[in-house]
């Protein structure tokens, strides 16, 4: 039952992942040199149980699928979110939990969203970073908080 169940929240949060970064009045926002990708919010879960960064990664490959930058967003730019997860779900406090998801997109995802628009690096770097920190700080920490909070949805998360 534990394995149907693993599967089941993994499935879950790959779901919501994609459909909040496809869902129309979002979508605008979630790709390009200057983005917030609300979906980014989710990327704190890691902290409760590791298992939600292959939901985030399965997540993200959907959602990359509609973005212009597919051929680079696909296999970079996800493997990036599922790194920044790995990560995510090592940090010791939750007010660090948002962090990896931050540097890690600001860094890697800037690379080739510079490249392909041709805007300077540190220009998107910045832009992307400051998309990062409104989806992860001001958005998922607040998330992550009122679920360590609410001992009812951690135990059911966890």
């Amino acid at each position: 039952m534990k394995g149907a169940r693993r599967i089941t929240r993994i499935a879950a949060v790959a779901t919501v992942y994609a459909a909040l970064a496809l869902f129309p009045p979002f979508a605008a926002f979630g790709y390009g040199p200057i983005q917030v990708r609300l979906a980014e919010a989710l990327t704190v879960l890691p902290f409760i149980s590791v298992e939600y960064a292959w939901g985030l990664f399965i997540g993200c490959i959907l959602a990359n699928l509609g973005s212009p930058f597919f051929a680079y967003d696909v296999p970079i730019g996800s493997l990036t979110t599922l790194v920044a997860a790995l990560l995510t779900s090592r940090m010791r406090h939750p007010a660090l939990a948002p962090l990896p998801p931050v540097v890690l997109n600001a860094v890697i995802v800037s690379w080739y969203v510079a490249m392909l628009t041709r805007m300077p690096y540190l220009l998107t770097a910045g832009y992307i970073m400051l998309g990062q920190i409104v989806a992860c700080y001001m958005l998922g920490y607040p998330l992550l908080v009122y679920i360590l909070k609410n001992q009812k949805i951690k135990e059911y998360l966890s």
